[in-house]
C-alpha cells in the first residue's frame, strides 16, 4: 500500500517530530484532563519522594502518547529508556532493558499490547516488586536466579486496549485515554510548529490545516511540513491561505481531510453496493486493499465522522458520505 500523509502512523519522514515536540506539560497542547491529572500524580510521587505509578496511555495513533512519556520523565527529572512490544521476542530482551534503568527512571514501552504473552508474565513482578524470575542454563541444569531492580515507572502506550490482557491492565496505577483534538488545539499547535521550525503561518492558514488533519497532531504537523515546501518554493515569507489551499489540493486531502484511499471506499460502497449493507472483505476486493488496511487505516476515521456505520450486515454510507461526494440515493437505485 503507497504510504499516505493524512496516515495517522510513524512515518519516516515523522523523525523532524523530534525537534517540535513539547518537553514540559505546560507547553502541550490539548488532553487537558489528562494532562491537570497527571500534574498532581507527579507532583505528588515527587513529594513523597517514590515512583510514579505505572501509566497507560491508549488511544488512536498520532495523538501524543510517545510525547506524553518524554514529558512525564522530564517532569519527574528521570531518564526515558524506550522499547517497543514487538522487540521484546525473549526474556533476555526485557531483562537488558530492565537491567539499564537506575532509580526512578521512566521505561516507556510502546505498542505495549503486542508484547508476547511470556515476556508480560516476566514484568508482572518488575512492576508489582521491583524484581525480575528468569530461568537461566539448558535442561537438566537450569537454575532460577532472581534480580532485584530500582525503583521506576513503566508508561505503556497502545492504540488497541482491548487487546491488553486483565492482569497486565490491572497492574497501571494511571489508565488515560487520550481523545481527537478539536480545531482549535490543532491550529494551536501548528502556530507553535510554525514558530519552532520558523515559518510564520497565517492565521486563516492555520485554520485550513487544522480542520484537514483529521483532529490528529502528527498529520497537522506532517501537513505544515509539506505546505511550507510550497510556501518556499514559491518565495514566500509566511504560509497564506491560498498557499496552503493550493498546497493540499495538490496533495489531494480535501476539506475534511479524506486523501484518494478514503474517496476510494466511500465511492466503491455507495456506486458498487448501492450505499450498503456490505462485508468489508467485499469492500476490500473491490478497492484492491487488505481487509486489515480497511479495518486499522481506512474505517477508524470514517467511522468517527459520521461517513460510514457498522452494522450487523455490513458497512453502510450515511447521509454525510453521499452529501459529501455529491450523490443522490436515487442514482445508486439504477
Amino acid at each position: 500500500m503507497e504510504e499516505r500523509i493524512v496516515d495517522e502512523n510513524m512515518q519516516a519522514e515523522d523523525v523532524f517530530e523530534q525537534n517540535i515536540r513539547p518537553q514540559s506539560l505546560d507547553e502541550y497542547v490539548g488532553q487537558t484532563e489528562i494532562k491537570e491529572n497527571l500534574r498532581v500524580f507527579i507532583k505528588a510521587a515527587l513529594m513523597r519522594t517514590e515512583p510514579l505509578d505505572h501509566v497507560l496511555l491508549y488511544g488512536p495513533p498520532g495523538l501524543g502518547k510517545t510525547t506524553l512519556a518524554h514529558i512525564i520523565a522530564n517532569e519527574l527529572g528521570s531518564n526515558l529508556k524506550t522499547a517497543s512490544g514487538p522487540s521484546l521476542e525473549k526474556t533476555g530482551d526485557l531483562a537488558a532493558v530492565l537491567s539499564t534503568l537506575e532509580p526512578g527512571d521512566v521505561l516507556f514501552i510502546d505498542e505495549i499490547h503486542r508484547m508476547p504473552k511470556f515476556i508480560e508474565e516476566v514484568l508482572y513482578p518488575a512492576m508489582e516488586d521491583f524484581e525480575i524470575d528468569l530461568v537461566i542454563g539448558s535442561e537438566g541444569k537450569s537454575r532460577n536466579i532472581r534480580i532485584d531492580l530500582p525503583p521506576f515507572t513503566l508508561v505503556g502506550a497502545t492504540t488497541r486496549a482491548g487487546d491488553i490482557s486483565a492482569p497486565l491492565r490491572d497492574r497501571f496505577g494511571i489508565i488515560s485515554k487520550l481523545e481527537y483534538y478539536k480545531e482549535e488545539e490543532l491550529e494551536a499547535i501548528i502556530k507553535r510548529t510554525s514558530r519552532v521550525l520558523d515559518m510564520p503561518i497565517s492565521l486563516d492558514a492555520a485554520k485550513e490545516l487544522g480542520t484537514r488533519c483529521r483532529k490528529t497532531p502528527r498529520i497537522a504537523n506532517r501537513l505544515f511540513k509539506r505546505v511550507r515546501d510550497f510556501a518556499l518554493v514559491e518565495g514566500e515569507a509566511c504560509i497564506t491561505k491560498e498557499t496552503a489551499e493550493k498546497a493540499l489540493n495538490r496533495l489531494k486531502v480535501d476539506e475534511y481531510g479524506l486523501d484518494n484511499l478514503d474517496i476510494e471506499y466511500l465511492s466503491s460502497l455507495i456506486k458498487k453496493f448501492n450505499g450498503g449493507p456490505v462485508g468489508v472483505e467485499t469492500i476490500a476486493t473491490s478497492i484492491g486493499e487488505e481487509t486489515s488496511t480497511i479495518e486499522d487505516v481506512i474505517e477508524p476515521f470514517l467511522l468517527q465522522e459520521g461517513f460510514i456505520k457498522r452494522t450487523p450486515r455490513g458497512r453502510v454510507a450515511t447521509d454525510k458520505a453521499y452529501n459529501h461526494l455529491k450523490i443522490s440515493h436515487n442514482e445508486t437505485l439504477f
